[in-house]
């Protein structure tokens, strides 16, 4: 089935539930303290998606605080210059940095600031005492991680143990090489330490800010895969686990409001810009008839004989297990598709649109072969044997 059959309004409707995902999101805000030059611009271009250093610097919210926000990502950024002057500058930019922090707290938790990351290049010899006495101050507000940027061999790790040794009550020191460093042709330093500084701050984020971090972060795409299998696989269950009935194929399109909800939110979870013709490409490769009925009556009529049993069901009714199957195969196969793109994007190569239609042909077909033998299938099914509305449908 062809691209020229699909109803763009169902693209679109994808597109803007996407859009609300997103916006409905609690938004992730961090403040980056350091003085110029240690690499922040460069920390902030390779953990989050966007290159929000180059596009997203909105209106000075101080004379020394900068707001760095762009549309479509539920992160805020607040980096502090003016560290690296004089000692009366100083301490004025950490009198703004500080009320501001009070303030945002003040705000309500959209506007909190929730985390700074204080960034040392890993080549200073030494701190100085006003940036120890910043770093405790901070603090005692919000959990602070100390990132040393640009590290490369013993001196940074030194740096690290250092700092280690000073015992402030902060949240942890990270070695980070935000991006590759090459030295000569044949030598290279790797980009590293991003992975962990993701990690740790996952760890110390709000728990409702989550889901917005895993949005714009762009180190960790495996996180983003995960998150989106578990959200799919929980949502699988409940949807067809509360009283689903058998439905007749001529009712397929029940299921269609679903399962677009489905691919918006796992859309919002990964952060990638899929646009419109990159959503018409995927919705293509699974057979858009026209109106809501492209995910529903086409993949039952089409694609049904690929999973082994289901020619055994009745009177051309689509149980609750097969349901689960047919829609499980559809969440797990554009997963792995977006991961492939967001991986694309993060190294600045974004897929041939023909290359991502063919890809999610291939995965829906692979997982509709196997059928209730697929792994993440299998899940959902275990889930649905223990709804009593489903045991008749699901009994082996």
């Amino acid at each position: 089935m062809g691209r020229g059959n699909l109803d763009l309004n169902v693209v679109q409707e994808i597109l803007n539930k996407t859009k609300e995902e997103v916006e409905n999101m609690h938004p992730v805000n961090i403040l980056l303290a350091g003085k110029t030059g240690v690499g922040k611009s460069t920390l902030i271009n390779n953990v989050f998606r966007e290159r929000m250093a180059e596009t997203g610097i909105g209106k000075p919210v101080t004379k020394h605080l900068h707001r760095i926000a762009k549309e479509g990502m539920p992160i805020v950024l607040y980096d502090t210059r003016g560290l690296e002057l004089s000692h009366p500058i100083q301490t004025e930019v950490k009198r703004e940095i500080i009320e501001a922090i009070k303030k945002s707290q003040k705000e309500g938790s959209d506007k909190a600031i929730h985390l700074v990351y204080y960034c040392i290049n890993a080549h200073s010899s030494r701190i100085e005492e006003s940036e120890i006495a910043f770093m405790e101050e901070l603090s005692g507000l919000l959990p602070v991680l100390v990132v040393l940027t640009q590290s490369i061999g013993q001196p940074a790790n030194e740096l690290k143990k250092y700092i280690e040794n000073l015992n402030l009550p902060i949240a942890g020191v990270l070695n980070v090489m935000a991006e590759q460093y090459a030295i000569t042709d044949e030598l290279v330093i790797p980009q590293n330490g991003l992975k962990e500084l993701i990690e740790r701050t996952f760890a110390l984020l709000p728990e409702e800010t989550k889901e917005a971090f895993n949005n714009a972060q762009q180190v960790d795409i495996a996180r983003k895969a995960k998150a989106s299998r578990s959200w799919a696989t929980k949502y699988i269950a409940t949807t067809f686990g509360v009283g689903f009935t058998p439905i007749p194929f001529s009712d397929a399109t029940l299921l269609v409001p679903m399962q677009i909800g489905m691919l918006a939110h796992i859309t919002a979870i990964f952060g990638i810009s899929m646009d419109k013709a990159a959503i018409t490409s995927v919705i293509g490769a699974v057979g858009g008839t026209g109106g809501a009925t492209y995910l529903g009556r086409y993949i039952v009529s089409n694609l049904l004989k690929l999973i082994p049993g289901a020619g055994t069901i009745v009177g051309g009714v689509i149980s609750g297990a097969t349901a689960a199957v047919l829609t499980t195969a559809l969440a797990m196969s554009y997963i792995e598709v977006l991961t492939v793109v967001a991986k694309g994007e993060k190294d600045g190569k974004y897929p041939d649109l023909s290359n991502i239609e063919t890809l999610m042909r291939e995965k829906m077909q692979e997982r509709l072969k196997l059928g209730d033998k697929d792994q993440d299938v299998k899940a959902v099914l275990d889930n649905l044997k223990k709804s009593n509305p489903l045991k008749r449908w699901l009994k082996k």
